[in-house]
C-alpha cells in the first residue's frame, strides 16, 4: 500500500528538518521517520478455534502459522517481510532465540524457550503479501469470559498497561496495531461483543476505534448442508451481524477461511486437481452419495484413493470439493489455474483484501500521520536547544495547516459517533463514516457510476446539508461533529475540481 498524502507530507517534514537538528533530537526525528514508513499492522483476534491461524496464513500467502492448538498458538506472533525466512522467539528480557521453520515450512510447535519467558514470536518471511502489511496473530480469547491476554493487550494497544517485567525494547516492538480483524463463527455471542468492547476500551488511540475494526464471519460453509451453497444464507446473516456490532466494528465480511488459505498459499497440487477431475467424471448419483457426508466421502469405495480424498477434505472440506467438482462437470477442460481462481473467489476472501486495500489504507494514512505528529511534538517539547524546538514547532504548524490534515479530525469525530458518544441520524452517521474511511469520492458519496461534475455537486450539497444541520437543531456536540463533516465535504469538492482542471 503506497503512503497516503498526509503520511508523505509528515515523512517529508522529518526529512526536511531532521538534518538541521542537533544531538538527540536529530536521532529521534530520524527514528520517527523510519517507524512512520513501516507497513500497516493488522491484528487478528477472536475466540479459540475460530480459524484465526488459517486466516493469518491466507493473509500471508503461505501456510506458516500452525492451525492445530499448540504452544505457539498461545503466544502473540508477528509476521513481517524480510529478505530471508526466520523465526525469533523474543524473550521478555529482550534477548532472542532463533529457530528454523520446520520441514513443512511452518513455525515449530515447540519453541525451545520456557513459555513464561516468551514475550512474543517475531517471524520474517519473503512473502510479497507482507511487503505492505504486517500481520499479528493473537492467542484465542477465553470462551468463558472473553478475557484478553496480557500478551495480546501489549501487541494490540501500545498504551494499555504493560507488565513490569517487560523490557523497553520488547515494549517498543509491541506497538499498537492500526487495524483489528475480529474472527468469529456462526452467530455473534455475548462474549464476542464483550471482547470487542474490551478492545475498544483498552485504548483511546485512533487505532482502536470501531471504524478500524472489521468482523470476519468465518467458516460460513458450515451454515448449509453438505456441499450446499452457503452464500444465500451467509450474506444476509453477515449484514444482520454488522448491524448488531455497529458500535464496535465497521463491517462484517463472511469468508470460508480454509478455501482462502488453500488457494492463497498455493496448496492445491496438480495431483489434487486430477483427483477432483476423476471425481467429476463419476456418475452424478455416485457423486451425490460421496458428498452427502464426510464419513461417506472418505469410506465409500471409489476410483480415487482414500488418501487422496482425505487430503482434499483437509484442503477444501466438502463445500470446496463440491464447488470444484461442479465447475469441472460444467467445463471438463477447465485449467487448473482457473479452477484455483474460482475457488479463491468462492472463499469470499477477495472482499477482505479489498477492505484492507481501500478503507484500512486511508485510515492508516491518517493514523500514522497523527502518531508521527504527536511524537514530533514531544520531541520538540524536550529538545535541549531552543533552535531545535522552534524549528520543529514551525514545521509541525505548516503540516497542521494542510487540507489533508483534516482527515485526522474526521477520524476523531467518526470515532465519537461510531462509539455512541455523539448521536446522529443513521443516514448521517453512515455518510460521515464513509467520508472518514476512504479517499474515493464515488464510494464516499455512494454514487458509483456518477460523472466527475455530478460528484462535485453532490459533495457541495453534502457540505451544505451538514452546515445547515450544525446551525439548526443540533446539540453542541452534534454541531462540532457536523462542522468537521461540512469542511470535509467542502475539501472533497475542491480536490475533485482541482483534479478536473489538471485532466
Amino acid at each position: 500500500m503506497a503512503p497516503g498524502p498526509l503520511s508523505s507530507r509528515v515523512a517529508d517534514l522529518c526529512q526536511e528538518v531532521g538534518h538541521r537538528l542537533g544531538g538527540a533530537a536529530q536521532t529521534q526525528v530520524h527514528d520517527v521517520r523510519r517507524r512512520h514508513g513501516e507497513p500497516l499492522r493488522v491484528a487478528i483476534a477472536g475466540r479459540l478455534k475460530a480459524g484465526k491461524s488459517t486466516l493469518v496464513n491466507a493473509l500471508i500467502g503461505r501456510r506458516v502459522a500452525p492451525t492445530e492448538v499448540g504452544e505457539c498458538t498461545r503466544i502473540v506472533t508477528q509476521f513481517r517481510y524480510g529478505t530471508s525466512d526466520r523465526v525469533d522467539v523474543v524473550r521478555r528480557n529482550g534477548t532472542r532465540a532463533s529457530l528454523p521453520l520446520d520441514e513443512a515450512g511452518m513455525i515449530p510447535q515447540q519453541l525451545d524457550v520456557p513459555w513464561a519467558e516468551i514475550g512474543y514470536v517475531d517471524v520474517t518471511l519473503t512473502s510479497d503479501h507482507l511487503r505492505d502489511l504486517t500481520v499479528v496473530g493473537t492467542p484465542g480469547l477465553a470462551s468463558a469470559n472473553a478475557s484478553v491476554s496480557a500478551q495480546a493487550r501489549r501487541f494490540l494497544f501500545s498504551e494499555a498497561p504493560i507488565d513490569d517485567d517487560l523490557d523497553d525494547a520488547s515494549a517498543s516492538a509491541l506497538s499498537g496495531s492500526e487495524a483489528i480483524i475480529y474472527v468469529f463463527t456462526q452467530s455473534v455471542r455475548e462474549d464476542d461483543v464483550q471482547a470487542l468492547e474490551a478492545f475498544r476500551s483498552m485504548s483511546a488511540r485512533l487505532s482502536s476505534n470501531p471504524i478500524n475494526s472489521v468482523g470476519l464471519f468465518n467458516k460460513v460453509d458450515k451454515l448449509a448442508g453438505s456441499g450446499t451453497d452457503p452464500w444465500p444464507v451467509a450474506a444476509p446473516l453477515a449484514s444482520d451481524q454488522a448491524k448488531v456490532l455497529r458500535r464496535v466494528i465497521s463491517d462484517v465480511v463472511p469468508v470460508v477461511g480454509l478455501l482462502a488459505e488453500t488457494t492463497e498459499a498455493g496448496r492445491l497440487t496438480a495431483a489434487d486437481c486430477e483427483a477432483l477431475r476423476e471425481l467429476a467424471r463419476l456418475p452424478q448419483s455416485e457423486r451425490a452419495v460421496l458428498l452427502a457426508s464426510v464419513d461417506l466421502f472418505t469410506t465409500r469405495e471409489c476410483s480415487v484413493s482414500r488418501e487422496a480424498r482425505e487430503r482434499l477434505l483437509r484442503l477444501l472440506d466438502l463445500y470446496g470439493i463440491s464447488f470444484a467438482i461442479a465447475q469441472l462437470v460444467g467445463n471438463q477442460h477447465l485449467a487448473t489455474g482457473e479452477l484455483v481462481r474460482m475457488l479463491f473467489q468462492a472463499s469470499g476472501f477477495p472482499r477482505l483484501r479489498q477492505v484492507l486495500d481501500s478503507a484500512f489504507r486511508w485510515r492508516s494514512d491518517a493514523i500514522k500521520a497523527g502518531w508521527a505528529l504527536s511524537s514530533l511534538e514531544k520531541i520538540a517539547s524536550h529538545a535541549e536547544r531552543p533552535y531545535d524546538r522552534e524549528l520543529l514547532r514551525d514545521a509541525i504548524e505548516r503540516v497542521l495547516q494542510q487540507p489533508e490534515y483534516h482527515r485526522l479530525r474526521l477520524l476523531e469525530v467518526a470515532q465519537l459517533v461510531t462509539t455512541g458518544a455523539v448521536d446522529l441520524p443513521d443516514q448521517m452517521e453512515n455518510e460521515l463514516t464513509r467520508l472518514a474511511l476512504s479517499n474515493d469520492p464515488a464510494w464516499i458519496l455512494d454514487l458509483p457510476a456518477a460523472a466527475p461534475e455530478q460528484l462535485v455537486r453532490a459533495a457541495l450539497d453534502a457540505a451544505t446539508r451538514w452546515r445547515a444541520y450544525a446551525v439548526a437543531g443540533a446539540s453542541p456536540s452534534q454541531s462540532r461533529v457536523a462542522l468537521v463533516a461540512h469542511r470535509g465535504f467542502y475539501l472533497l469538492s475542491q480536490r475533485m475540481r482541482g483534479q478536473a482542471r489538471v485532466s
